[in-house]
């Protein structure tokens, strides 16, 4: 058994690689071998959102808090609330975060394959993100 205590594991700042906007990530677990799962709980000021990404084993959101937006390459821009849980699938290109006036907070939780749980793409431009409210 491994209890992670709250507050014990510090916070990072989502780099600017990967990232647009101010973004914080709370790790939450690892995945212990054999397992590959692993999660964190992420918080994207209002504007802030991930660039285009894919995971090779998909991924899960809960949002926990506020309001935000997800879309997948080619698709439209969905808005997310609390509570509302979204299941991303395996090489699916996508992205997700915050609108524009408000911050928005999840939990994603996602599987690691041959060393890494995604791979980062281009940034969400200005036009894609569109600044929906």
């Amino acid at each position: 058994m491994d209890i992670k205590r709250s507050g014990s594991q510090p916070s990072a700042k989502g780099p600017a690689d990967y990232f647009t906007g101010t973004v914080r990530i709370d790790p939450l677990f690892e995945a212990h071998d054999p397992a590959r799962t692993s999660g964190a709980s992420v918080t994207f000021e209002p504007g802030a959102r991930t660039a285009w990404h894919t995971h090779p084993l998909g991924q899960t959101l809960i949002v926990t808090a506020g309001c935000g937006l997800v879309q997948r390459w080619g698709g439209s821009i969905e808005q997310i609330r609390p509570g509302d849980t979204i299941w991303i699938s395996l090489g699916e290109k996508h992205w997700h975060g915050a609108t524009a006036t408000t911050a928005m907070t999840h939990i994603a939780i996602q599987e690691w394959l041959d060393g890494k749980p995604v791979d980062w793409m281009e940034h969400v431009s200005d036009k894609q993100y569109g600044g929906i409210s």
